[in-house]
């Protein structure tokens, strides 16, 4: 998969100029400044760099920490993004970044996070690569399974799915197969036309599906027009019949025996 980045240039507070990209930066001790996305004339995006603070010091190398607001301009919600913010020396040698992660913004929204990185010298200037989503089609076997992302319904499989770079929780349900649940790592890296697929595990209990959309597994016992009884973990329970939605019984095979067994007593 091609990757469009854009980088901006972020001009930062007083002191000596260095050269970034071409334009004229200011060495800095803090990380004041507004930069627009994608044009200054006709900005999408505006984020607003706090002034940077010092958090300490990790294996020699100093941590620095910055609040960001990012506001929406357009009449349009965008989706949740991932931003890595490229820090430079005066002599504008990278010598660190930071990831900036967001949630959907609405149409005229703003949303703050903080940016921490730690550099191995003086902040002096940044820019900021906008990060996309990648997308990615995720299928089963058998397919038809409801899709969950992160805990929100993403339809059924097969299915292509926009995901943001980093860790995702993505879950599988279909009748009569156990509920499949895998963490995915999305990278920058992905290909065009990348896939995952996921083969369901039968069930080995029954399902019993009650009406307020929870469910128990284990072993239906009997049923009757009142009640249904259950085992579960080796105590049986009994359920109001009104209160049951649907139940779903899993082929169990039963091992006979032919013949005359001999008799243990004496």
């Amino acid at each position: 998969m091609k990757r469009v980045v854009i980088l901006l240039s972020v001009l930062l507070a007083c002191g000596s100029s260095a050269s970034l990209h071409g334009q004229s930066v200011a060495a800095v001790t803090g990380f004041p400044g507004v930069l627009s996305w994608p044009a200054r004339d006709n900005p999408t995006l505006k984020f607003s760099l706090g002034r940077l603070q010092a958090a300490g010091l990790y294996n020699g190398q100093s941590i620095f920490t910055c609040e960001v607001e990012v506001q929406n301009l357009s009449d349009q919600p965008l989706p949740k993004s991932v931003f890595t913010i490229f820090v430079y020396d005066k002599d504008n040698v990278r010598i660190g970044r930071g990831l900036l992660r967001f949630p959907e913004l609405h149409a005229k929204g703003t949303e703050k996070a903080q940016l921490q990185f730690s550099t191995a010298g003086t902040p002096s200037a940044a820019s900021v690569l906008v990060g996309r989503t990648v997308p990615l089609k995720i299928s089963s076997r058998p397919p038809g399974a409801a899709l969950k992302v992160d805990g929100h319904e993403a339809g059924t499989t097969p299915r292509v799915v926009d995901f943001t770079i980093g860790m995702h929780t993505v879950e599988l349900a279909k009748e009569g197969y156990a509920i499949a649940t895998s963490p995915l790592e999305v990278t920058g890296d992905e290909v065009e036309g990348g896939g995952i697929s996921f083969e369901l595990g039968g069930q080995s209990k029954d399902t019993v599906l009650l009406r307020d959309g929870s469910s128990i597994l284990g072993d239906v016992l009997s049923m009757s027009m009142t009640s249904v009884t259950v085992r579960v973990e080796g105590k049986e329970q009994k359920i109001d019949r009104n209160l049951v939605s649907k139940i779903i019984l899993v082929e169990r095979i039963s091992e006979q025996t032919t013949g005359h067994q001999p008799s243990n007593t004496k």
